[in-house]
């Protein structure tokens, strides 16, 4: 049965995620395989092998909820610090990055880049002269704007993505340098989809951060589909792969981390499709609770209740893996 997980102290975000990775079949498969450290000090203080523990006292007790107390204490030596409110995406990116550093074995650190990492080449060419720029470049997430530049509303995921891959013109002070030109010129800088993982990890960047250095969420309408084709959401100049590639562009949704309250005072939860049984889940902390999909539908948002819940992180397995 699905476990939850005791808050600390504001450590929802943390027990949100860890359900992400715990109930990712795929991530668990890695976890069993880790080297267990050899030192009482080396495992207190080696993040994958106390999430491995972590995992195993969920499965293994019959209690409702598990407190996660020596994973939390662990990750403090990290400088991951207790009783603080997180960002859900930047938690994701450290616990993912530790996890990187502290598992020895390459096969299982190449199987875990295989499993989150996206390629996106950044395109840069000149519009005075035929000059080009070509970079590869990895990320664990897609940040996906839910404003355009003239700060309308984006109200689906197909648009987001949309917008995230539109060529942008740098003209003014962001001319760039040509070399063929000798000077700096206008240039048109896009990107362009290169790889995709088996598990795809998406950033609504519902928090806007003013001029003023305030900060406010966006908690507008924003709709999210249960099937995702990327080769229906993006043209051809819009990705740079070939076909066996993007056959395999076609995702179910797997996971929403949503956000309740506000900027300053707020409380994340974890809804999440279990891959055995098909059924959808609420993990709220120490509550879990089977739902349905009406329920993680209430994450679109709505833009009269900004302190409601609305999806921040939305996690997508693909249908057809290699």
């Amino acid at each position: 049965e699905a476990v939850g997980l005791y808050n600390l102290g504001q450590t929802c975000c943390l027990n949100s995620l860890l359900q992400v990775f715990f109930m990712n079949i795929r991530f668990t498969g890695i976890l069993r395989r880790i080297t267990v450290p050899s030192s009482a000090a080396q495992k207190r203080s080696n993040v994958p092998y106390q999430m491995l523990l972590l995992l195993e006292k969920m499965q293994c007790g019959k209690c409702k909820a598990v407190c996660p107390r020596d994973l939390a204490y662990c990750l403090s030596e990290h400088r991951v610090k207790l009783f603080v409110q997180y960002d859900a995406a930047q938690l994701f990116l450290t616990l993912w990055n530790l996890l990187k550093k502290q598992i020895r074995k390459p096969e299982l650190v190449e199987e875990l880049s295989d499993l989150y990492t996206i390629c996106i080449q950044e395109h840069l060419a000149c519009q005075k002269c035929s000059f080009e720029i070509k970079s590869n470049s990895t990320m664990l997430t897609l940040p996906l704007p839910v404003l355009d530049a003239n700060s309308h509303r984006l109200s689906t995921l197909e648009d987001c993505l949309q917008y995230f891959f539109l060529p942008e013109e740098l003209t003014g002070q962001n001319m760039c340098f040509c070399q063929q030109c000798g000077r700096k010129t206008t240039f048109l800088q896009s990107m362009r989809l290169v790889h995709l993982p088996q598990t795809l990890t998406l950033h609504l960047k519902r928090f806007c951060f003013e001029r003023s250095s305030h900060t406010h969420k966006l908690g507008h309408f924003l709709q999210f589909p249960q099937e995702l084709d990327f080769r229906e959401v993006l043209t051809e100049d819009q990705c740079q792969a070939d076909d066996s590639e993007k056959a395999t562009w076609q995702y179910e949704l797997f996971a929403v981390v949503a956000h309740s309250g506000s900027t300053g005072f707020g409380h994340y939860c974890a809804y999440i499709r279990s891959l055995t049984e098909c059924k959808w889940y609420c993990f709220n902390d120490s509550e879990v609770c089977q739902v349905s999909w009406d329920d993680v539908k209430c994450t679109y948002g709505r833009s009269s209740l900004n302190w409601r819940e609305t999806a921040y992180l939305l996690f997508y397995m693909k249908k057809h893996p290699q």
